[in-house]
């Protein structure tokens, strides 16, 4: 967060609003009279003496006291006198509505004046639309929005996001989602999503925290966030986008924020135990599923259906999440059996049929007796009929029947429609007064399940270390040699071939004859060797070498002859590479020649962890073949998790110089070695020392 800055309280529980300038302001205080205010509204304008009905001011010296918060709709330059009034007078804070700073060419200046003149007062924009306090009936909103005040004593999710379109589009949603506040950070010019979220987390009657982040404005203020988060126990949803390359150079064009890498983001967010969500309506449903149920114990889910279609829909989304649905245990079949007809197939997931349709008490003993198997969470399938042309009797009455189960099983319920215009918002408010989440869309609804155990599994996780975020030196990047970058990494422990640097072709001969056989020659200087035959395998002897080095030496101008480690069953890569915004991220993947081709690849950032290292190899697509797939040699994960942890080393000992670091491949064995770097280079703002290489 940023300093001084944690208590955003008069600003997002205002008494008094000041509305300052023509048409947005005058709409503001029209949506204060909407959600009924209960506080003052104080109108700015130099020559009206009424807006929307209420006695105008001509100025912030002219206003009866500082104002607890204050929307600025005005043009960008006198927003910033605005700004500096307001400050002066001790306002709460302020929302700059007006847009043309950081993103417009000549708007950089005028956005730093704007924040001098904020001085201390908290100031959300410039170019947003502001927020609304649902809860107290608090709109600094100068639009339509779809929301509603809720209800005294009542609950509800907070939404941070940086698009104020985006924020419209979400209140109008017709979920049942219980919004508390909503607020846009714009340019983030002062305050950041991170700093208004944790400004919303201070208020106990926010269930769920939702985020919708184009860029990491403050990677300290987000760590400082999810640790409030976890201590909180809110749950935090993130909706990151800039996912793709068109993505990230929107984002650029619309809100001066630089995206970063996604691989970079989605390894952040999973250190922050956040729970990342691709698109809105997965985002609006998982908040849901975080509003009614705090998150899930693991990914065991059992799924109840009055029909077997339904149940296969089930079963097959889950099998692209890491949701399981478990068998059950022969005594848990037996107890459910006795509860339902015997034409009833007792599995999960079960289709208990409509034999007992319309029975509300056979219901919740099948429903409660299904709870019984140690689920972490248990799911109806329930599509609502339309109730302008059907009668919806026993669908309630199902409703009923569940909603009692689960409360008698003590057990997390979650309604699920296959389409989420099947779940009407009256229907979704009724079951989430009895404690069970409703949820539209199969594969929103299992995307939330998971997401909720993820967040489980974090929180039961040691809290994350803060992020090695770290400027650059200044000055041109130098590329290392591998020869070079291998001597660097042997001083952190990464095991490399025995060898030595040639700089003739007897001297090539006379390092091979030394080595045992095979021995490897390369021409040094060279990033892609295979692609340009600068290498060379297999050499049996100094004569092999020396009729080796001499083409080499017409591709280099010195070789690097090393003894060939063979018995490799396996090969990785492991590179760093320097994230603008997190810092150094660590990249682990299937490495060799065709890296790219098979994309296989998990990010942390660092410092990392050993778990962290095992977790992220046990994700890879190629995890199968470390520990040996149908019969082959099983690779020594243990070794090649110290190899990537030491390089790991290496990269955050200089992390102020590294630039980009490349180990392709690190080759895995069956036994000692282990793993060894055969290849590596570093790309460094300052060529460190590098000791000298001997056979």
């Amino acid at each position: 967060m940023s300093a001084g800055f944690a208590n955003l309280r008069r600003l997002l529980c205002p008494r008094t609003i000041a509305v300052v300038g023509g048409t947005a302001a005058r709409r503001v205080a029209e949506q204060c009279g909407r959600m009924q205010f209960s506080g003052e509204v104080w109108p700015v304008h130099p020559s009206r003496r009424q807006v929307a009905g209420k006695p105008a001011f001509p100025s912030v010296t002219h206003l009866p006291g500082a104002p607890d918060a204050a929307f600025i709709g005005i043009n960008r330059h006198a927003a910033i006198d605005a700004v500096a009034a307001l400050s002066q007078r001790g306002a709460g804070g302020a929302v700059c509505y007006a847009s043309g700073f950081l993103e417009a060419e000549d708007g950089a200046a005028l956005q730093q004046a704007l924040v001098a003149a904020a001085a201390r007062m908290p100031l959300v924009g410039p170019n947003c639309y502001g927020l609304i306090n649902f809860l107290d009936g608090a709109p600094l909103w100068p639009d339509q929005h779809g929301g509603q005040r809720l209800e005294a004593n009542a609950r509800g999710v907070a939404i941070v996001t940086q698009s104020s379109n985006i924020a419209i589009s979400m209140t109008m949603q017709r979920r049942g989602l219980p919004i508390a506040y909503l607020a846009t950070a714009g340019n983030q010019a002062q305050l950041g999503v991170a700093d208004l979220a944790a400004g919303l987390l201070a208020d106990e009657r926010v269930s769920a925290l939702g985020l919708h982040v184009e860029g990491f404005h403050c990677v300290r203020g987000f760590e400082a966030l999810a640790q409030l988060a976890r201590e909180r126990r809110v749950a935090v949803v993130a909706l990151k986008t800039g996912r793709s390359e068109q993505g990230r150079a929107a984002t650029l064009s619309h809100t001066a924020s630089v995206a970063g890498s996604d691989a970079g983001a989605e390894a952040f967010l999973r250190r922050l135990g956040f729970a990342r969500v691709a698109t809105i309506p997965a985002f609006l449903e998982t908040l849901k599923l975080m509003h009614v149920h705090t998150p899930l114990d693991g990914h065991r889910i059992g799924s109840l259906s009055c029909s077997g279609g339904e149940a296969s829909l089930i079963a097959d989304a889950a099998a692209g999440t890491d949701l399981t649905l478990p068998p059950l245990a022969p005594d848990h079949a037996e107890a459910i059996a006795a509860t339902t007809h015997p034409l009833v197939t007792v599995v999960n997931p079960l289709d208990y049929h409509t034999f007992s349709w319309g029975d509300e008490e056979a219901l919740r003993r099948t429903f409660r007796a299904f709870a019984g198997g140690g689920f972490d969470a248990s799911l109806l399938v329930l599509d609502y009929p339309r109730e302008d042309r059907c009668d919806d009797a026993d669908w309630r009455t199902t409703a009923r029947a569940f909603a009692a189960a689960m409360q008698d099983a003590g057990q997390k319920g979650v309604a699920v429609a296959t389409l989420s215009e099947n779940m009407p918002e009256e229907h979704a408010a009724w079951l989430m007064a009895r404690g069970i989440a409703p949820l539209g869309g199969v594969a929103e609804a299992l995307t939330a399940l998971d997401r909720s155990a993820t967040i489980g599994a974090a929180w039961r996780s040691p809290p994350p270390q803060p992020a090695l975020v770290c400027e650059a030196a200044a000055g041109e990047a130098v590329m290392l040699d591998e020869a070079e970058a291998k001597a660097l990494l042997a001083q952190h422990g990464v095991c490399i071939p025995q060898g030595a640097v040639a700089e003739t072709v007897e001297e090539a001969a006379s390092i091979a004859a030394a080595l045992a056989a095979p021995v490897a020659a390369k021409a040094l200087g060279i990033a892609h060797k295979t692609e340009c035959g600068a290498v060379r395998l297999g050499l049996r002897d100094a004569a092999a070498a020396r009729a080796a080095a001499q083409p080499l030496f017409a591709i280099g101008s010195r070789l690097l002859v090393e003894r060939q480690v063979e018995g490799i069953v396996a090969e990785l890569l492991v590179g760093v590479q320097r994230d603008p915004q997190l810092g150094l991220l660590l990249t682990i993947g299937a490495g060799g020649q065709l890296v790219e081709l098979l994309a296989d690849t998990e990010t942390l950032l660092l410092p990392t962890t050993a778990e962290e290292v095992r977790s992220a190899l046990s994700r890879l697509r190629c995890y199968p073949l470390l520990r040996g797939h149908r019969g082959r040699p099983a690779a020594d994960v243990g070794a090649a998790t110290a190899a990537i942890l030491a390089i790991a080393d290496f990269a955050a000992a200089h992390r102020h110089t590294l630039e980009e670091l490349d180990v392709n491949p690190l080759g895995l064995t069956a036994g000692t070695p282990g793993a060894v770097a055969l290849d590596a280079l570093i790309r460094t703002a300052q060529a460190p020392q590098t000791p000298e290489r001997a056979p």
